[in-house]
């Protein structure tokens, strides 16, 4: 067992915030608690909603669950070490819980991806075979599309982050946010990473990479469908249901997009566009997703207007 798991003790890792704004981070921690606290609310004011309308159990809205439960898993993994950092300045993380964070960001982010696709599929069926929405999407194989989406993410990131345990860390401890990510710790190893380096290159494009272009293929097809309506009113509606999603799709693979450039090409660009981008791509759309649903869903406005 020691032998396995050799650095879980070893010397520990130290989380940045905003360099050369140290002074001001108890200022910058009021926006952040701010934003934290909204994810957390809107979020879970939508799980609650889900939850208690009976008149909200169908598949579009389960996902919506799995989506928001999600968010709140992601706010709730960075939300620790984020506030730690600003506000009482407490930058030190053992290897193991920095190895574990990271596990659950990366694999949360999969998880988001697959929901988004799962949502797209849910919406095309129910604008093309209405009439047989309930008999194709059955309650047996949603649970079995759930199961997948959950394993799919949380089985296919594990052997990066089990391979992190076996590194000598010998290099500076230092990273540069105020949260792990694997890209960042696999770098400060004196060892071979070549494993690290190309595993999740080959991940992210048969996973995010893939589900953000069949997203897309799904919803070409669903205008052809619409335009067969016969009524425009019925088609206005059936269109109106896939708005909010393609919102939500949007602001996902955009700040996925936009970070991944960053990394790759952005060597001269300054730090701080790297940390901004990284709280953009965690904060954004789990604040968002809530508030379209709200605005573009009159169902989740009514329950919202029962709760007031």
């Amino acid at each position: 067992w020691p032998t396995m798991w050799p650095n879980i003790s070893a010397v520990p890792f130290l989380l940045t915030g905003f360099p050369g704004l140290e002074s001001a981070h108890h200022w910058i921690s009021i926006p952040f608690f701010a934003v934290y606290f909204s994810v957390l609310l809107g979020n879970g004011t939508l799980l609650y909603l889900i939850k208690d309308d009976h008149r909200l159990h169908e598949p579009m809205y389960y996902f919506l669950a799995m989506l928001a439960g999600t968010d709140l898993l992601v706010t709730l993994t960075t939300m620790p070490t984020v506030i730690g950092v600003l506000w009482l300045n407490h930058r030190e993380i053992n290897q193991g819980a920095c190895f574990l964070q990271a596990y659950f960001i990366h694999s949360l982010s999969i998880v988001e991806s697959d929901i988004l696709l799962a949502m797209a599929y849910d919406r095309f069926i129910a604008i093309r075979n209405p009439l047989r929405y309930t008999s194709i999407l059955t309650n047996i194989r949603l649970v079995k599309l759930v199961v997948g989406v959950f394993m799919r993410g949380f089985i296919s990131i594990m052997p990066v982050i089990i391979h992190l345990f076996s590194f000598p860390y010998c290099y500076s401890h230092i990273l540069s946010h105020a949260f792990c990510l694997h890209q960042e710790i696999m770098k400060l190893a004196c060892a071979d990473i070549t494993f690290n380096r190309l595993y999740p290159v080959i991940l992210v494009s048969l996973t995010i990479f893939l589900d953000s272009l069949i997203i897309p293929f799904s919803y070409i097809l669903i205008p052809k469908t619409v335009m067969g309506i016969a009524s425009g009113e019925e088609r206005a509606k059936a269109l109106n249901t896939c708005i909010s999603h393609i919102v939500c799709v949007l602001i996902f693979y955009v700040t996925v997009i936009g970070l991944s450039f960053i990394h790759r090409f952005g060597k001269n660009v300054p730090q701080v566009v790297h940390i901004i981008m990284s709280y953009v791509y965690f904060l954004f759309p789990p604040l968002m997703n809530p508030l379209i649903y709200s605005i573009k869903t009159k169902q989740i406005q009514y329950g919202i207007l029962r709760l007031l």
